[in-house]
């Protein structure tokens, strides 16, 4: 066992941010957080200010946590309001994790018009049939398939991972990947706007997936996805006029750029923590006109 003893000045709460849908990888037994991350199968919980986990050396849990980013900053720089404020008092110590990004990409474009447990599902059959085994002392377990692994399997192959028709947006983007090894190389060497154009080529890759990927992967941290949680706050606390609205294009591409304009560069950040309260209604805690356009500048 390894321990990482937290500073009182970086904040972190493990189980908030493994349960906040985030990553598809990872489940918790008897109080112990189990997952795999590439080609690491980790075992880990938090016991007060101590980390103490397996599977991994220390300076890999530390990047794949982010626990040396300065979150009180980053928090500060978004606690603009009393619904904000609500929620990073709720989850303190919410973290970003940085994901590896094919798996990311594959694991949103299983996202797609379904829920959480469904793609985990996807995701564990995928590594099952065709990763690479590891082996660890509570049982082997399976790294995510490289491209090169998917590419060479056939939509039919796919659909028995019960990703449906999703398979052809899948092996797609493994014979892409396969075929352009520094694909995310690239992507991440090009500013937001570009970044999100680029993976949106990929098939089965819309707006929200886009910003997934680009928000828990790259580390753009002003990305800022919708789902029917974040329109559904966002309108009500927000922008009352969009109430009622679907999240149409339109509407999405409203609420994301006001979010990236009012939050700032770390919108991404906000938008993690509003959706890990979205269940507690703290967005009513406030009438809407508190935040409309008449009044938002005078919002702290």
């Amino acid at each position: 066992m390894r321990t990482i003893v937290l500073r009182p000045d970086r904040p972190f709460n493990l189980d908030r941010t493994l349960s906040c849908g985030q990553a598809f990888r990872w489940e918790v037994v008897d109080g112990w957080w189990n997952g795999v991350v590439g080609e690491e199968a980790i075992r880990i919980r938090q016991d007060g200010d101590r980390l103490i986990f397996t599977g991994a050396d220390s300076r890999f849990i530390r990047d794949y946590f982010r626990l040396d980013q300065d979150l009180p900053s980053i928090l500060a720089s978004i606690d603009r309001d009393p619904v904000i404020g609500a929620a990073i008092q709720e989850c303190m110590g919410l973290r970003l994790i940085r994901q590896p990004p094919w798996e990311c990409l594959v694991s949103y474009i299983c996202a797609t018009n379904t829920n959480i447990p469904a793609v985990k599902r996807r995701i564990a059959l995928m590594a099952e049939r065709y990763g690479r085994p590891i082996e660890r002392p509570g049982g082997r377990v399976y790294a995510f398939p490289e491209p090169d692994a998917l590419a060479e399997l056939s939509c039919t192959d796919l659909r028995e991972c019960k990703v449906g028709y999703r398979a052809e947006a899948v092996r797609e983007a493994a014979l892409y990947a396969a075929d352009n090894p520094d694909w995310a190389e690239r992507i991440a060497a090009l500013p937001f706007e570009e970044a999100r154009e680029a993976l949106m080529r990929f098939r089965g890759v819309g707006p929200k997936a886009a910003d997934c990927v680009l928000l828990f992967a790259f580390g753009f941290f002003e990305a800022f996805p919708v789902d029917v949680w974040i329109h559904r706050i966002m309108t009500e606390a927000y922008l009352p006029e969009l109430a009622g609205k679907g999240c149409t294009p339109a509407v999405y591409e409203r609420i994301r750029k006001f979010a990236q304009e009012y939050f700032g560069d770390y919108a991404g950040y906000a938008q993690e923590y509003l959706y890990c309260v979205r269940e507690s209604g703290m967005q009513k805690m406030v009438k809407p006109t508190f935040l409309n356009p008449a009044t938002r500048q005078n919002s702290r």
